[in-house]
């Protein structure tokens, strides 16, 4: 099969034909259809990560926004057929565990980060195998596609999750975005369809216009202003009650901070770069003062799922309007040089295999 092929870290990924991936017992191989790219595809393509213990090596292939047609079952596996149309998250769950148990597959104890680490290759690639299938496949509705549900990928998902379920955002609430990549986007739309009055906070222009098509409120242009905390406190009258960081970077973590109100809640979505190596400095004095909480959120647990897919079938999350662009897979090592200085807008998900 074809697949993108990481060989050196920052260099273009290798366009190869590879060995197809073989069905294991409780797996489930599935062509793919869709496949966002993702910053953090952009991450392990430059090599972060390696304090998390996910950093890929030489041999991996990327990719963890996929959607697909089901092509080949194990002997073991009892609820997936060959012919769904499915959708792999990108934290794969060995479904056995407590977490998983619980219903919080995105934290399994055993999580393996699709496209990131040697057991779970990635979906820049024709096929890919996905283990305890049973547990991990989610089953797509009538009426979604697979580039569309490569839109909803991990930057949809993280972002529902973490509006939806982790932080407390009522309706009226000012929510701030700090960061409109794929990510931020995703959650400036979900917390305007939460009934949030929503903030967006870039560099660009051209983001923060998508950024009000998607119901932003607000926005700050970051390069336009001294305090950017300052000005998204000003705008919410003296706080947020929710901020988003949606890059990662030291900067726009602690402007997320400062930017809330009195028990305001800070939510961490993106990861860190290897200029962190994922330890921040926060005001946490000003935190205990403010009763402000820290909140992580990762992924989404597969069972969830279909609460986004019924806001999605009424009309009231439109994920197909983040995605900017189709692409070839052989336009993948371009679209991840351009996320280096923050070049792209909204989600480039690739069609052709």
């Amino acid at each position: 099969m074809k697949a993108a092929v990481l060989e050196a870290h920052g260099e273009p990924l290798a366009i190869q034909e590879v060995d197809a991936p073989s069905t294991e017992p409780e797996g489930a191989v599935v062509e793919i259809e869709a496949c966002g790219i993702c910053r953090s595809d952009w991450h392990g393509w430059q090599g972060d990560w390696a304090w998390l213990g996910i950093q890929p090596q030489p041999g991996q292939i990327l990719g963890h926004e996929p959607a697909g047609r089901v092509v080949e079952v194990g002997a073991e596996v009892e609820t997936v057929r060959e012919g769904d149309h499915v959708a792999i998250p990108f934290n794969i769950g060995d479904g056995t565990c407590p977490e998983c148990r619980r219903g919080h597959g995105n934290t399994c104890e055993s999580v393996l980060p699709l496209g990131f680490v040697e057991p779970v290759q990635g979906a820049f690639a024709e096929y890919t195998h996905v283990p305890a299938a049973d547990h991990n496949l989610v089953q797509l509705p009538d009426g979604v596609s697979s580039t569309e549900m490569a839109g909803l990928g991990c930057r949809f998902m993280t972002s529902f999750h973490a509006l939806a379920h982790q932080a407390d955002v009522d309706a009226g609430d000012w929510v701030a975005v700090h960061g409109c990549g794929g990510i931020g986007l995703s959650a400036v739309h979900i917390a305007d369809a939460l009934g949030a009055n929503v903030i967006a906070v870039d560099l660009t222009d051209e983001k923060l216009d998508l950024a009000t098509d998607l119901g932003a409120a607000a926005t700050v242009n970051a390069s336009e202003v001294d305090n950017v905390s300052g000005e998204v406190a000003a705008i919410a009258g003296g706080g947020a009650d929710v901020s988003v960081d949606a890059l990662g970077i030291a900067e726009t973590c602690r402007n997320s901070v400062e930017s809330l109100g009195t028990r305001g809640q800070h939510l961490q979505i993106g990861l860190t770069t290897d200029d962190e190596a994922g330890e921040v400095s926060l005001p946490t004095d000003r935190m205990v003062m403010k009763e402000i909480e820290f909140i992580g959120s990762l992924g989404m647990p597969p069972t969830r799922y279909d609460e986004i897919f019924r806001m999605v079938q009424t009309g009231k999350l439109r994920p197909a309007e983040i995605v900017s662009e189709t692409v070839a897979l052989e336009d993948v090592s371009a679209k991840l040089e351009a996320m280096t200085d923050f070049g792209t807008t909204g989600i480039p998900v690739i069609e052709e295999f």
